[in-house]
């Protein structure tokens, strides 16, 4: 089950494929974020649960709008994706199966579009947390987008954990 593929279709280009493991992430990522909700924000139960729910739903925009990084920095690169494999919490870009071998320069390009689309996402969210009155579930829910965006996908994707474009870059950097 938790390898069984999903084709959800083809949006701006991309092949999207969501592994069954996906939907189980989401679901612990929602449980934990609806108890992170009801114990740290002091947030009513069913409050805690929807906060928890559209958190964990903005997690996994956040992935998307880091692989289009990743896919706009590779078709200006000449080497575009041809999708994206979500799995657990996680999105993996997908490249043409018989694209040919790519300079390092490329790879270090398409690497860097992800975390850059997500850093200036951050600093969107930042300057919108501005505007909110705090204490509110819309300033919680921003809040937390803006961290992730900065902590996850921005600087957090260059630690070279081995399926992280810090490992990409790490490899094709020494080249």
């Amino acid at each position: 089950m938790l390898n069984k593929r999903i084709e959800l279709g083809r949006f701006f280009g991309l092949e999207h494929t969501v592994l069954g493991s996906a939907i189980l992430g989401l679901l612990l990522l929602w449980a934990l974020l609806a108890a992170g909700a009801w114990y740290f924000l002091d947030q009513p139960p069913v409050t805690a649960a929807w906060l928890g729910l559209a958190a964990a739903l903005l997690h996994f925009g956040g992935e998307v709008w880091h692989q289009y990084g990743h896919a706009r920095a590779a078709r200006r690169a000449g080497a575009p994706m041809s999708g994206v494999r979500y799995w657990w919490v996680l999105g993996s870009s997908r490249y043409p199966e018989n694209e040919p071998e790519q300079p390092a320069a490329v790879h270090i390009r398409r690497a860097l579009g992800g975390p850059v689309a997500s850093l200036w996402l951050a600093a969107a969210l930042a300057l919108a947390l501005l505007a909110l009155p705090p204490a509110t579930p819309v300033f919680y829910l921003t809040a937390f987008a803006c961290a992730e965006s900065l902590l996850v996908f921005g600087l957090g994707s260059f630690l070279p954990l081995g399926f992280t474009d810090g490992s990409t870059l790490l490899r094709y950097a020494r080249k």
